[in-house]
């Protein structure tokens, strides 16, 4: 199997900090790792005891930050790799959280609302000693939504005896989560792909974009391009199908179409094509927005896409970015690309501890202000070091990291330059 592209972008920028591989292997050790066993009474009165995990990675530079998710194949060493990425990926938009990740073992899908209900409250119970607005706050993540985050925020609030909205990020409007967090990522992603075009120098428009998947993600980046004349959207998949048209998919009628039919089956105006031919088609923006290693050495020589945005988690491995980058292809990484979810957490944990409810103005611009910033600063040291977009990335995540810790004296600096661990 390919190994992940971070991992190759993390060596690399640690030798340039002057880290040893030891001490790299040590700064991904995490402050905490809490493993519970959940008990969840089904409604047919069955009871099942499902494994639960948050790990908490590092808190150098705030309060742990990361999701929640519900799945079949989670698993501890999966979840403590996201909440190390999670501080990174903070880092990298330099927002002040560390990174934590949290799971259940479990299919929610068949489960009622009502089992959904007390599996929400049953993971917050079993936390509750290691959760807090000063210390670890949770979000959605896969098979999460605001409604678990609201079950999950009643319930703390329960057991702390009283109101703690900051405890919990990605909540309904209603119980005070933030205006625009449903479009936050996908917001962010097309505020990090308008500077790489910028940048580029690019004056031949519209691009052409493919994006796989259309869930919150890919579907709100599809909505987004779709008001911007200077993108065409020519592809993008869903679970089971693909669907491609040269001259533009009119993502509005096609999702009215799932909407009325389940699937994109059926849908006339665009060809319906395999999902594993959607990163092959012509076009000059692909967007994974959906599996991890969705690019790999064995399907990189068909892509003809000159720009990569990774929206989904790691959808692209190293030894297919080795040869993409000989092919001149940029691509941005998740942690940054991906990176308006968490910011526009952050200014949800704002709001509620200041008492406030900014409108949707001021959100977008706040993120806007956000993300550029980042991506420039990284755009910086990309271009002075000559490395690419990801180990640029990496770098000014880790450094932002091993200056924190430098500075509250978990590093120490040694005569060789190198760092060692307190």
């Amino acid at each position: 199997m390919d190994n992940p592209a971070y991992k190759h972008a993390l060596g690399e920028a640690a030798k340039r900090l002057g880290l040893t591989s030891n001490m790299l292997n040590d700064l991904f050790v995490p402050d905490q790792v809490i493993e519970k066993e959940i008990r969840l009474e089904l409604d047919n009165g069955q009871v099942v005891n499902l494994p639960a995990w948050r790990v908490q990675h590092n808190s150098s530079r705030g309060p742990y930050k990361g999701g929640i998710r519900f799945h079949e194949n989670v698993t501890a060493e999966e979840v403590s790799t996201l909440a190390t990425l999670m501080t990174l990926k903070c880092a990298a938009v330099n927002i002040p959280f560390g990174g934590a990740k949290g799971g259940v073992k479990v299919n929610p899908k068949p489960l009622s609302a009502g089992e959904l209900e007390r599996l929400s409250r049953a993971y917050t119970k079993a936390m509750f000693g290691s959760l807090g607005s000063q210390y670890d706050i949770p979000a959605p993540d896969v098979n999460t939504n605001s409604q678990v985050m609201a079950w999950m925020m009643d319930e703390y609030n329960q057991l702390q005896g009283y109101n703690v909205p900051a405890s919990i990020t990605g909540k309904p409007i209603e119980l005070g989560g933030s205006v625009g967090r449903s479009i936050a990522t996908a917001l962010g992603g097309k505020y990090i792909l308008d500077y790489i075009v910028e940048q580029s120098g690019i004056t031949k428009f519209p691009l052409m974009v493919a994006i796989q998947g259309s869930g919150n993600v890919g579907g709100g980046l599809a909505k987004l391009l779709t008001n911007d004349q200077r993108y065409r959207l020519v592809a993008i998949s869903d679970s089971k199908s693909a669907m491609y048209s040269p001259t533009g998919v009119n993502w509005d009628k096609l999702s009215n179409h799932k909407k009325q039919h389940g699937s994109f089956s059926g849908y006339l105006e665009a060809q319906s094509i395999p999902n594993d031919e959607l990163a092959a088609v012509e076009c000059d923006v692909l967007v994974p927005a959906a599996l991890e290693n969705a690019i790999t050495n064995e399907n990189t020589d068909e892509i003809k896409a000159k720009i990569i945005l990774e929206l989904a988690n790691h959808p692209v491995t190293a030894e297919a970015e080795a040869k993409l980058l000989e092919k001149g292809v940029q691509i941005i990484p998740d942690i940054i690309a991906n990176a308006g979810g968490v910011t526009v957490s952050y200014f949800e944990w704002v709001q509620n501890r200041q008492g406030l409810a900014w409108d949707l103005e001021e959100v977008v611009e706040r993120l806007k202000k956000t993300m550029v910033s980042a991506i420039a600063e990284i755009n910086e040291l990309k271009t002075r070091n000559k490395i690419s977009w990801r180990e640029a990335t990496f770098l000014k995540s880790l450094s932002r990291l091993v200056d924190a810790m430098r500075l509250r004296g978990k590093l120490v600096q040694a005569r060789t330059r190198e760092y060692v661990l307190r």
